[in-house]
């Protein structure tokens, strides 16, 4: 398979009050062509900067990307001036945000905010813009799309607005497609319709997706593999059947502990002991440490480094290293 995006050894660091707290510290994270990945974790983990940095919107000052390689299509976008940026962003990789209210602009109506787009990265004229735009509206859903055209955003469900993000992301056809939290607020019944759609989407245009969720039922919904972080860091990556049948992390086997069964077994869900702290109060050694159940001495002193088990996985983890691949 050909990597579309290769993030090598990221480093997203936000500075406060002269401390440099690593928000993203040191991730690699590979999506091939035509693929799903998902990014999963607790609020905190850094799943969402990581996005912001590919998409280079981390918001400066505070923020700045202080190492590492964003490849995207054999450029590396870190070194790209914002002029150059912006041709990219919305061409060949959009990104459809966790809240569609505060991404719609409110007094521009659907059509207006969706041609925009069209006529600034593909040259289209505005005719042109607007007949994409309501065969964009169709594919997502809109049976009467040449009046939703004319709506603004506050006329909208919040599932509707959701499908709008994803026709104007896909307007123009991107290579990559990024999904912050994209069911997060909508009902059981639209999840099940948006995350459809964003499988066809992917189906039909070879389009690689993105979905950062910490949501483990829309993972296994969507994804062909998993990158698990925690505390800035990839602690585990592997694909989605085996990610599920056998857990190594015990992030990740804590993480799959906590969903429900759908047979109803009486039993409680587990739970994982405290909180993911706060970047500025990283602990030394490994960053789970202190709420792992399996952790000894060597974890709480000695960062342990991501390592590739059984041939295709990897873990960053101790309590696997007799497991390496050779």
């Amino acid at each position: 398979m050909t990597a579309l995006l290769e993030v090598k050894n990221l480093k997203t660091y936000f500075k406060k009050k002269k401390l440099d707290i690593p928000a993203v510290d040191g991730v690699d994270l590979t999506i091939n062509k035509g693929e799903t990945v998902a990014l999963v974790g607790e609020s905190g983990s850094g799943k969402s900067i990581t996005s912001l940095s590919i998409m280079r919107l981390i918001p400066s000052p505070p923020g700045k990307i202080v190492a590492g390689e964003i490849n995207f299509a054999g450029q590396d976008l870190v070194k790209l001036s914002e002029d150059e940026m912006c041709k990219i962003r919305g061409n060949d990789i959009s990104m459809i945000f966790q809240e569609p209210m505060t991404s719609l602009n409110p007094v521009l109506t659907i059509g207006e905010q969706i041609t925009e787009v069209l006529i600034y990265h593909q040259k289209m004229t505005k005719s042109a813009a607007s007949k994409r735009a309501i065969e964009m509206l169709e594919m997502v859903g809109f049976s009467r799309a040449a009046e939703i055209m004319n709506e603004y955003p506050h006329r909208l469900s919040g599932g509707m607005r959701q499908r709008v993000m994803i026709a104007m992301a896909m307007s123009c056809n991107p290579k990559l497609l990024i999904a912050d939290e994209p069911t997060t607020a909508l009902d059981v019944t639209i999840q099940a319709q948006i995350l459809d759609l964003m499988k066809e989407v992917s189906k039909k245009y070879n389009t690689s997706i993105l979905i950062i969720t910490h949501d483990l039922g829309v993972v296994s919904e969507v994804a062909e593999r998993v990158v698990v972080m925690y505390c800035g860091q990839v602690v585990e990556e592997a694909k989605v059947d085996d990610l599920f049948e056998d857990p190594k992390h015990p992030y990740t086997i804590g993480l799959m502990g906590s969903i429900p069964s759908i047979e109803g077994d009486s039993e409680r869900l587990q739970s994982i002991d405290g909180n993911v702290p706060p970047p500025e109060h990283f602990p030394k050694g490994c960053r789970f440490a202190p709420r792992c159940p399996h952790a000894f001495e060597r974890c709480s002193m000695e960062m342990p480094q991501l390592k590739t088990v059984n041939g295709n996985r990897t873990v960053r983890c101790f309590l696997h290293e007799n497991e390496e691949a050779n």
